[in-house]
């Protein structure tokens, strides 16, 4: 297998097609190595079109929600970022590219420990790995983005307050088959901009399934 021929079909002909044109984030998904972040015996795998078992009845995300949603976020080079769901560790490396800083939160310590490696192999240094349920609680700080990888039957308005003024929230809401991926701006102290961006089906965070425990 062609690893760096296959990554750039994979950007060519998964993500390019669904208007992600944005150069930096072309550049980031051809050269982070997204086989180094797929599970053992699952390397060949690593670029096709469909969302690869992590364990704990966890997924990672196909690659053209990966480029929509990192393109989405607009994300500057002097950005903090809060990744919800870490996962492999694949998007907090591709977030650690594009903002000069990356917390990254999960509920399973055995992703984070799993992550924290993939990250430290490929040399990315800029982020920080929690362990936290995030219909729960959150990092007590605000964000310039969020980046949410698993979707929310209820829309938590808990996510926005965690953005500094103008920052911008990806997230996924609804129930399959009927989900919808969003773009949420902050745009004041309790208000918001939530502008409609495609209907996919993403796997819910864990939990994300219940209504949101914070209330206003």
């Amino acid at each position: 297998m062609n690893i760096e021929l296959a990554r750039q079909q994979m950007v060519q002909h998964q993500v390019r097609t669904v208007d992600v044109f944005d150069a930096e984030i072309l550049a980031v998904l051809s050269s982070v190595p997204r086989e180094q972040f797929v599970p053992t015996g699952l390397e060949t795998l690593a670029f096709a079109e469909t969302a690869l078992p992590l364990g704990n009845g966890q997924h990672m995300m196909e690659p053209d929600i990966e480029g929509r949603m990192l393109q989405a976020l607009e994300i500057q080079a002097t950005d903090t970022a809060l990744e919800i769901g870490t996962g492999s560790g694949f998007i907090t490396a591709c977030l650690a590219r594009l903002a000069e800083s990356v917390v990254s939160i999960d509920i399973y310590e055995d992703f984070q420990a799993t992550a924290a490696a993939n990250l430290e192999d490929t040399g990315i240094k800029n982020f920080e790995l929690q362990i936290m349920d995030a219909t729960q609680e959150l990092p007590e700080q605000e964000f310039d983005v969020i980046a949410t990888t698993g979707s929310i039957e209820v829309f938590d308005p808990a996510l926005v307050m965690a953005l500094k003024p103008g920052g911008r929230l990806f997230v996924v809401v609804g129930t399959a088959p009927n989900m919808e991926a969003r773009l949420v701006t902050r745009t004041g102290d309790n208000d918001w901009e939530t502008r409609s961006l495609f209907e996919t089906v993403l796997a819910p965070l864990v939990n994300g399934a219940l209504p949101p425990q914070f209330s206003f």
